[in-house]
């Protein structure tokens, strides 16, 4: 069996001049890796395909953080991301923040120290200290669903969107439209979607009251706590429910059968996401499509422009929408 020490007599190096390229952890001179390597190559000590990233330090792995292994709209991201990627012969390595923002700096750090050539975030905020993690990064880096000024991006258009909702179900009589949200430390499903709910009440004249906003997290349980406290703590009854997320409607709508209150007829439900699930509830949820599948090709498209060309572009792609309109509404 080949040890560090027969790979360093072999090279006329020292274990620790052999140890130290490996690790990256000390300076070694050109000549010693190269005859270094040469010893891997012809030994075996590491796989051939090992030394041959060592030599050119291209790993073909691109690190992804995510925000919840379990979302629908994040595997439908990851599923268009890896595509591109496996196309081009890259792996992708999987991190799982949960939506734990420390997580996520903790794990850009990580995926450095692994030599990834690149990393794509699909990010829960933009916090002051995430962007200075990122701008120590030095490699290839994506944003995926939050604008990140001077750092390239795939978004949605979450206030347009929202918007274009809320004018739906004024459109269809509803004028007293209370709204089911998030934590604004998540900017993009927190706050911009509770702009493109005051901007367009504003627009159309319509009061709101101050109970018919809730903010919950992401799972149908919460969902369903908010709705319950807009029913009973609200001086007047909503005759319509925006909620940012299909999982928070269901919840709603889970309170509201549980009362007895007929969809849509009673009150009307809308979401976000166009997920699978949405279409088999009863009645069909009516939502908004944002193209998660194609933010995934997108932001894997910039990743591999990013690599090849050896600079990092401030591009940001916006993508568009569609509203699902079902039966809830």
């Amino acid at each position: 069996m080949i040890t560090i020490k027969e790979v360093a007599r072999r090279a006329n190096v020292s274990s620790a001049t052999v140890s130290r390229m490996l690790n990256e952890s000390g300076y070694v001179s050109e000549e010693a890796r190269e005859r270094i390597l040469k010893v891997i190559e012809e030994t075996g000590y590491v796989p051939s395909e090992n030394a041959k990233s060592l030599r050119t330090k291209k790993t073909k792995v691109i690190g992804v953080i995510l925000p919840k292994l379990g979302s629908e709209t994040t595997s439908r991201m990851v599923n268009g991301l890896d595509r591109v990627l496996a196309e081009e012969g890259y792996q992708i390595l999987l991190a799982n923040s949960n939506l734990d923002a420390g997580k996520e700096i903790e794990f850009l750090k990580l995926l450095k120290s692994r030599d990834v050539e690149g990393i794509v975030l699909s990010a829960t905020n933009t916090n002051e200290q995430l962007v200075e993690e990122i701008q120590k990064l030095k490699v290839p880096f994506v944003v995926v669903g939050q604008d990140m000024p001077g750092t390239p991006s795939v978004v949605f258009n979450e206030i347009m969107a929202t918007g274009e909702m809320i004018d739906y179900l004024i459109e269809k009589g509803h004028e007293k439209v209370a709204f089911i949200g998030v934590s604004e430390s998540d900017r993009a499903v927190g706050l911009m979607r509770k702009k493109g709910y005051l901007a367009a009440m504003e627009k159309h004249g319509l009061p709101i009251e101050e109970n018919w906003i809730q903010t919950a997290v992401f799972d149908v349980e919460s969902g369903y706590e908010a709705m319950k406290n807009i029913m009973e703590s609200s001086s007047t009854l909503p005759t319509a429910v925006f909620a940012v997320t299909d999982r928070l409607a269901i919840g709603a709508m889970n309170y509201l059968k549980e009362k007895g209150l007929k969809i849509p007829d009673d009150i009307a439900l809308a979401g976000v996401g166009a997920s699978e699930l949405s279409q088999y509830v009863t009645p069909p949820l009516t939502t908004i499509d944002f193209q998660y599948n194609k933010a995934g090709r997108e932001a894997a498209n910039l990743i591999l422009s990013m690599i090849s060309q050896k600079e990092i572009p401030t591009s940001k792609i916006v993508l568009d929408y569609g509203l699902v309109k079902k039966d809830s509404v």
